[in-house]
């Protein structure tokens, strides 16, 4: 892990060991909106309405699916929270890996990139 710019050239793939103190403190640093509570990585989304928030929801849909790494999508009228960890690491107890900050980089990508941002949805 690395810079914002590193995590959104990574893929995701299959990981058990879970990513050290020192790692998440780095990708904390590239990913400013993004927190870890509950054990978790999340970021609230907001949008002006509904049809926003679904079509956000849509559009990293494919990007998860690619990635193979599924959060757990929290959505309500004008919001949606993204909450990631790994099932994998930690002997199967779960806790935040690479996985996590790299989907976490590429969700604000397309955050950033899309219509809502300038208004024009």
């Amino acid at each position: 892990m690395g810079s914002r710019e590193q995590l959104l050239q990574s893929a995701c793939r299959h990981r058990t060991e879970a990513a050290t103190e020192e790692q998440i403190r780095a990708a904390l640093s590239a990913l400013p909106d993004w927190r870890i509570d509950g054990g978790k990585l999340q970021r609230v989304f907001s949008f002006r309405d509904y049809h926003q928030t679904i079509a956000f929801v849509n559009a990293i849909a494919d990007l998860i699916h690619r990635e193979d790494h599924h959060p757990e999508l929290v959505v309500t009228y004008n919001r949606c929270a993204v909450k990631y960890d790994t099932h994998s690491v930690n002997g199967g107890k779960g806790g935040l890996s690479d996985n996590d900050f790299i989907c976490a980089a590429k969700i604000d990508e397309v955050y950033l990139q899309a219509s809502w941002q300038t208004g024009k949805a």
